[in-house]
């Protein structure tokens, strides 16, 4: 009785519900908040090599009318913690090889969250790595910033739209394990070579 009163809390309800029946409705949105992200990192890269803008004048489109967003640890160091809650809630609903791309994505996510991190304590404390001027993450002592977080939501975006394509095209194997609605239909053609 306990066990059943503990599995029902309404954080598991909600949690199921996002992994099973709107699954593919979160995962849309959730979507929708990577690629817009990564095509504003996309954009600041645009802006400086192809339209020759000065690094700080290249802020993304969002940036232009809000320069704050660009220059805001905060704004930064939350979208990398939404990234990895997101990755981390919709995980439940994928099989196979689906989450095998998505776990990829997860992993890298938990790396880029980290430097976010630990970008952040710097600017919170005024204390930065290696005594630079600016808070700087540690593969930043390597490659330059702005190419830097281009290419980390780049590596995250890529194997997390590979997983979505799989989880829309799974198996057969694969989609009798499947507890949402995401999968496209089976071409009737398909269905009946299965079930002859």
């Amino acid at each position: 009785m306990a066990t059943e009163a503990a599995s029902s809390t309404p954080s598991r309800t909600w949690m199921s519900a996002l992994n099973t029946r709107y699954h593919r409705a979160a995962l849309g949105v959730f979507a929708f908040i990577v690629v817009a992200h990564w095509a504003e990192h996309i954009a600041q890269a645009i802006q400086v090599y192809v339209l020759g803008w000065p690094l700080p004048q290249a802020r993304g489109v969002l940036g232009l009318p809000f320069p704050w967003l660009v220059t805001s640890e905060w704004m930064h160091y939350g979208y990398a913690l939404l990234m990895l809650i997101g990755l981390l809630t919709l995980r439940r609903g994928f099989t196979g090889r689906a989450r095998v791309w998505w776990n990829v994505s997860l992993g890298i996510q938990v790396w880029h969250h980290f430097e976010h991190l630990l970008l952040l304590l710097q600017a919170m404390t005024g204390d930065h790595l290696l005594g630079r001027p600016v808070p700087t993450s540690i593969i930043q002592l390597l490659v330059p910033r702005m190419e830097l977080h281009l290419f980390y939501n780049t590596i995250v975006t890529i194997p997390m739209v590979v997983a979505m394509i799989l989880h829309r095209r799974p198996s057969r194997a694969e989609r009798a394990l499947m507890v949402c609605t995401c999968a496209a239909p089976v071409a009737a053609t398909a269905a009946a070579a299965a079930a002859a």
